[in-house]
């Protein structure tokens, strides 16, 4: 998700003053290892490889995605074969994060600099912002809170009105916490998330924090049939699987990289 992993880590564990168990390697027998969930390709679409994509959301026909790094984060309304729509840049201080749509508003985080920026989601005009007191990764909602990742196992449910956190999960599979919760959707009740720098998505149940499915998408940037430089995706700069929209009226999802030529609309067989 950025730059120095390292530096991130230390800001979570202590400047956000977060704190979540330790995942000790070893097997928890309460808690089953997650299903491997299969998926089928429907389609590929393009997409825009200057998008350091850090949020994925459709709504009402139209992807929305958040774009980051600093002098380059942008929030983008477009087609599925990337026509846009609408768009508008944020200044450069500011490294635009997860993004979620909620009562016709959109909420967009950032990432260190503790600010949640909220605009009509019909004009894009910016009509409040907030603050977030941890690091801003990925965003959610189940219809009523919205949901927030800030780079630990934590999961937020927050007051979309004053941002006030109503409850905490720990995302945990048979080894323990999972770490490093990045891009996050909200689907039939469950959420699934990019865990950063892995090519897989975890499902997850949001009452207890349980994995109870995992993705394996290795491999499918190269599926796409599209001609790329492998130097410049998956692996290499951080340029890795983030990005996970849902589409309930054809019950598929759409998932993409960040910076990647291609995104993919898929059928996971959960």
């Amino acid at each position: 998700m950025k730059f120095r992993l390292s530096f991130c880590l230390l800001l979570v564990f202590f400047a956000c003053n977060t704190k979540e168990p330790e995942n000790t390697g070893v097997e928890d027998s309460s808690n089953p290892p997650p299903p491997l969930i299969n998926y089928s390709i429907v389609k590929v679409y393009p997409h825009d490889t200057s998008s350091y994509t850090e949020g994925l959301e459709w709504v009402n026909n139209s992807l929305y995605e958040s774009g980051g790094n600093y002098g380059s984060s942008k929030l983008v309304q477009k087609d599925l074969n990337g026509k846009i729509e609408k768009s508008i840049s944020l200044t450069k201080q500011y490294f635009g994060e997860g993004i979620t749509i909620l009562n016709n508003k959109i909420y967009q985080l950032t990432w260190n600099e503790h600010k949640v920026f909220v605009y009509d989601a019909l004009t894009f005009k910016k009509v409040n912002e907030l603050s977030w007191p941890y690091e801003g990764w990925g965003m959610t909602n189940n219809g009523k809170d919205l949901i927030i990742s800030t780079g630990s196992s934590n999961l937020y449910f927050v007051d979309p009105e004053n941002f006030k956190i109503l409850n905490q999960i720990s995302v945990a599979d048979n080894y323990g916490p999972v770490s490093l919760v990045n891009e996050l959707e909200y689907v039939n009740g469950l959420i699934y998330a990019n865990v950063y720098e892995t090519n897989n998505i975890l499902k997850i149940d949001p009452q207890t924090g349980n994995v109870i499915g995992k993705i394996d998408f290795s491999g499918l940037l190269q599926k796409s049939g599209m001609n790329y430089n492998v130097q410049n995706y998956p692996g290499s700069n951080g340029n890795v699987l983030n990005g996970i929209a849902y589409d309930s009226t054809k019950k598929v999802f759409y998932v993409t990289g960040k910076m990647w030529p291609a995104l993919f609309e898929v059928k996971i067989n959960s």
